[in-house]
């Protein structure tokens, strides 16, 4: 299935669905198992998939690789570089690709991550979520805060020069100067990036069956730990270049940005999303139906659906305002031959609002717009639809 533009650039996300133990704030898909059995069998039906696109992928240019889960370091350098070998022979490579993994401290070790290093990782993205050893164990997950202190400091030994740190605020009981010392914490080990998440109490997940054992800050204090966050970063020399993200200059996420951007990417593995060439599909959200189904040729595909014009002018509007680029009333016309004055108009509104800003001829949503995105975005996208 051909779907790319000749020789544009595409990025290749791997989902590795395992870790250690379910974390009781998550809901995307991953199974706890150490069972390397498992994994191996996994990660054989994996490599026959890449096998498979291989040849789709051969006149474009792969410039963003990321591993996600789950927890891909949990696999260890040994099977994360086979992988990765493996597309670096089958897949036509930029010179200076962006390769991330994510890792959790409990799985990054000094001997581990000096070989990731080697093997080509470039960037990694580590699971700290808190520096409150309390706040770990509430939340489920398999490390301390010593552990995660230590796994930095040896990535930056191991010679890794992009480093993020995932953090969650808005946890049971927190208030803003814990909110506040974490982020000193954080700070302190001097990351590249940062991403920094409000706690969503997703339905059926063990925190979500538990909403009633704990005080959790509500809107107004999450709020309050957001704007916090904006300006404690940009003290330090952050960008806050997407809603939950801040790095320092030159460091954003390359791979998340063709996300937000629209630009073309491919998912391999269960669960794992595709967009490119105008069209949109997703993989089955079960381990054995994916295994299964490559080793016996079955259909791995759960959604498909080709992406019309005026969908696609709703997604710009959508996810290129929760980056720092905003949008472009020029583009807007350009790309999809629609008139954007009844946006801008809304847009001006939300301006005398304080939740939008115009420069360089781009809009852009303020800080306290970010703060209610959902709701300014889905005001333009209502009047765009209107608009037709």
């Amino acid at each position: 299935m051909e779907v790319f533009v000749l020789g544009q650039t595409v990025g290749l996300y791997l989902h590795i669905p395992f870790c250690r133990s379910k974390c009781a704030y998550c809901d995307f898909y991953s199974l706890p198992t150490t069972d390397e059995s498992a994994w191996d069998e996994y990660l054989a039906a994996l490599t026959q998939h890449i096998r498979e696109t291989a040849p789709s992928m051969a006149k474009h240019v792969l410039d963003t690789v990321y591993f996600g889960g789950g927890t891909p370091s949990l696999l260890g350098p040994k099977r994360l570089g086979a992988l990765l070998d493996l597309l670096g022979k089958l897949y036509p490579l930029s010179s200076s690709p962006e390769i991330t993994l994510e890792g959790n401290p409990d799985s990054l070790d000094p001997k581990t991550l000096k070989k990731l290093k080697k093997q080509g990782f470039n960037r990694l993205s580590i699971g700290v979520q808190s520096f409150d050893d309390d706040m770990l164990r509430l939340l489920g997950r398999p490390h301390t805060a010593a552990q995660a202190e230590e796994a930095f400091q040896a990535a930056r030994a191991a010679g890794f020069g992009n480093l993020s740190v995932d953090l969650l605020y808005g946890l049971p009981g927190q208030t803003r100067a814990d909110w506040g010392r974490t982020l000193e914490k954080a700070l302190s080990l001097k990351p590249e990036h940062l991403s920094c998440y409000g706690l969503k109490l997703e339905e059926g997940t063990p925190l979500h069956l538990m909403r009633h054992e704990y005080a959790f800050p509500d809107d107004d204090l999450q709020a309050d730990m957001y704007l916090d966050t904006a300006e404690a970063l940009k003290a330090a020399g952050f960008v806050h270049y997407e809603i939950s993200n801040f790095c320092r200059p030159g460091y954003e996420c390359r791979h998340n940005m063709k996300y937000w951007t629209v630009q073309p990417y491919v998912g391999l593995g269960p669960a794992a999303h595709s967009d490119c060439g105008g069209r949109r599909w997703s993989y089955v959200k079960d381990l054995k139906t994916y295994i299964d189904g490559i080793h016996q040729g079955d259909a791995l595909v759960a959604e498909m659906e080709d992406i019309p014009p005026l969908e696609r002018a709703g997604e710009y509007l959508m996810l290129r305002l929760r980056t720092a680029h905003g949008i472009s009333g020029n583009e807007y016309t350009r790309d999809f031959r629609v008139s954007f004055d009844a946006i801008e108009r809304r847009l001006e509104l939300q301006e005398s609002r304080g939740l939008a800003a115009r420069s360089d001829g781009r809009w852009r949503l303020t800080e306290k717009g970010f703060l209610v995105s959902n709701q300014v975005i889905g005001d333009l996208l209502e009047q765009a639809e209107t608009n037709v």
